[in-house]
């Protein structure tokens, strides 16, 4: 029995030499490797915004009266120039006849007085009117023309009161909220407005980037137009976090950032040719923000030590170097963009890296190895190779 027990021992103790290799010296674990190349990065940069209509007109009535129709209603879709509201109209009707009746009586009294200036304009070349009387006809005739000009002036008022009774929008736009209703009496004086009209057929997102992430898009200088010329297009994220289907321009950049912010104002415009966007409504506005020649390396393969990212880069003698590397500030959630630290051709550990110490020697395997290593020690393993499985 003795026997058998040093006869089992001295035969592991063989399989182990045997497994070794080298002399009875272990392998150095694997672990997978890639290798550093550049890459173009298609980031982004999103900023809180409230959506404005291009122009929320508030309607106010020029003149007093009752309302007597309203021709649309909350929300309705009107042109520019399209009735609103009418105002009763009887006492500007009124107005406009009176005013026209007395343009007729200027009219005929100056009609009487030319007549009469131009026979005393003949009276006093023969002597027989003086001429303290051809000055008084004259000056009569002065006082008719004004008088008729007056009257005329009056007529212009009246008709345009009697206009102003009707009230249009001034662009195309929806309605907003009507807080008067027919019977309400209005004028001009009045503190609320009797509807808002939004000009929607454009909108404007305003929001704010701050004097950093301003002063890297502007950084190569020249006059705001130019600036905002090489500005890309942006998207709008919605509240419902869709993208909205049209892309907008910056159109404006505030020339003074806020103190205690430290930010600077922006407004965006974007089309809305189905009416999908609504003032005062938010989303966010999103910046592409492409990075040229950087490395895309996994999360996964750094460590963090005091807000400092480093990784494990393969050295000739295959051991490994922890190496300290700098990243952008955006990513993807899964990789990091690597911006200094690393060059291309550098080979980093992209696994394991918690276990690893710097120096420790490894040996190199690629992601393709070690994804068909583990499937085939899945493999192995559902048919019962023990031995061979997960080695």
């Amino acid at each position: 029995m003795k026997s058998r027990l040093v006869l089992l021992a001295c035969c592991l103790a063989l399989l182990s030499s045997c497994k070794n290799g080298n002399g009875g010296e272990a392998k150095a674990p694997e672990y997978a490797v890639i290798t550093a190349q550049t890459t173009t990065a298609k980031l982004t940069n999103s900023y809180p915004a409230t959506i404005k209509g291009k122009q929320d007109v508030e309607i106010r009535p020029m003149v007093s009266g009752f309302i007597t129709k309203l021709h649309v209603d909350e929300g309705s879709v009107v042109k520019k120039g399209q009735v609103l509201f009418t105002i009763d109209q009887v006492q500007y009707k009124a107005a406009v006849e009176t005013a026209q009746a007395a343009v007729a009586t200027a009219e005929a009294a100056l009609q009487t007085q030319e007549l009469t200036t131009k026979n005393n304009r003949e009276l006093n070349k023969r002597g027989i009117v003086s001429d303290y009387q051809l000055s008084t006809s004259e000056n009569q005739l002065a006082q008719a023309k004004a008088s008729l000009a007056q009257a005329k002036a009056s007529l212009t008022n009246a008709v345009r009161n009697l206009q102003y009774t009707e009230v249009t929008s001034p662009s195309d736009g929806i309605v907003g909220q009507i807080p008067y209703r027919v019977g309400s009496l209005v004028s001009a004086s009045m503190s609320t407005p009797m509807t808002t009209v939004a000009d929607n057929s454009e909108m404007f997102a305003y929001f704010s980037m701050t004097e950093r992430q301003l002063l890297d898009m502007i950084r190569e200088g020249g006059s705001m137009t130019e600036i905002l010329n090489k500005m890309p297009d942006i998207n709008l994220q919605l509240i419902d976090g869709s993208i909205y289907p049209d892309s907008g321009r910056v159109e404006t950049i505030s020339g003074v950032i806020d103190p205690t912010t430290g930010s600077v104002s922006m407004r965006a415009m974007f089309p809305n040719k189905h009416n999908v966007l609504r003032s005062n409504s938010t989303g966010n506005v999103i910046f592409p923000n492409i990075l040229t020649d950087v490395i895309l390396i996994p999360q996964s393969a750094t460590t963090e030590i005091q807000d400092k990212k480093f990784v494990f880069v393969l050295q000739a003698d295959n051991t490994v170097k922890n190496t300290e590397i700098q990243v952008y500030t955006l990513n993807d959630g899964q990789n990091y963009y690597v911006t200094g630290g690393l060059k291309p051709g550098d080979k980093v550990v992209i696994e394991g890296v918690q276990t690893l110490d710097d120096g420790q020697a490894i040996t190199p395997i690629t992601p393709a190895e070690k994804e068909a290593a583990y499937k085939q020690a899945l493999e192995d393993q559902k048919n019962g190779n023990i031995q061979t499985a997960f080695q």
